[in-house]
């Protein structure tokens, strides 16, 4: 191939890997609802919801629906299989996310108010200092369907309260009791707790919720998922190589 065809080639490719491909309302080979993968994985994908840091629908999120690229379903299937010898079995928070919702946090946290109703999510730092945390991303491995936010249930799992967007939780740190609604083991923190104590391998929690997260870790690992240790709920799965911005809609 000729230098300067070589170079446009390259250029291509980058734009491709680099650039939001904007497939609205369709969904792309290369992704899948995890439901027609593994329906017996709970989902409770809070950016649908209000119980969320920014306090509402994120944009793009128009169905609470999880959707990954195909290999990173079928992992993860594996690892479901994996847990049910022990009676657990795992509970997504986020998959794919569109690339406005990305920008939608953002914008959330640079609008330069407090942010206090969501504090909880928070309670130690500012909300314009989640991005130099890194605990908030300007690009994230979510828009290309490679990488999962999750956590580890009992099964078959409790009965949960229905989250009140009126009601007053405590924050993420606190014991569970306090924090909102969730049936899951606990971690030492709530999900999306932006703090010290989310790090995978944190000294700040018990010596329980230290081994669930290490064997948490472990289970992933063995089916190919590597954890991001300011989040241990954040696990991705291979190379990214497009970034997606079509709506999360119901599936059909």
């Amino acid at each position: 191939m000729r230098p300067h065809i070589r170079v446009l080639a390259l250029a291509a490719a980058l734009a491709f890997a680099a650039g939001p491909v904007n497939a609205e309302g369709t969904l792309p080979d290369s992704l899948v609802y995890l439901r027609d993968i593994d329906p017996t994985i709970l989902q409770d994908i809070r950016y649908a919801s209000f119980n969320n840091f920014v306090g509402r629908p994120l944009d793009g999120y128009e169905a609470p629906e999880c959707i990954l690229r195909r290999d990173v379903a079928m992992a993860l299937a594996q690892v479901q299989k994996d847990l049910a010898a022990s009676g657990r079995g795992l509970k997504v928070y986020d998959c794919y996310r569109p690339t406005r919702a990305v920008r939608t946090m953002a914008n959330w946290a640079n609008d330069g108010r407090p942010g206090s109703a969501t504090k909880r999510f928070y309670p130690k730092l500012q909300k314009n200092t989640l991005f130099a945390s890194g605990y908030i991303a300007s690009r994230s491995a979510h828009s290309t369907g490679t990488a999962v936010d999750l956590t580890v249930v009992e099964m078959p799992p409790a009965q949960v309260a229905k989250f009140d967007p009126a009601a007053t939780y405590g924050a993420c740190t606190d014991p569970v009791e306090k924090r909102s609604p969730d049936n899951s083991l606990d971690m030492g923190t709530g999900y999306d707790c932006f703090d010290l104590t989310s790090w995978t391998s944190s000294s700040g929690i018990s010596a329980e919720q230290h081994r669930r997260r290490m064997e948490f870790v472990l289970a992933m690992r063995r089916r190919g998922f590597s954890n991001y240790k300011r989040e241990w709920w954040h696990f991705t799965y291979g190379a990214p190589y497009a970034y997606y911005d079509m709506p999360i809609r119901a599936r059909r």
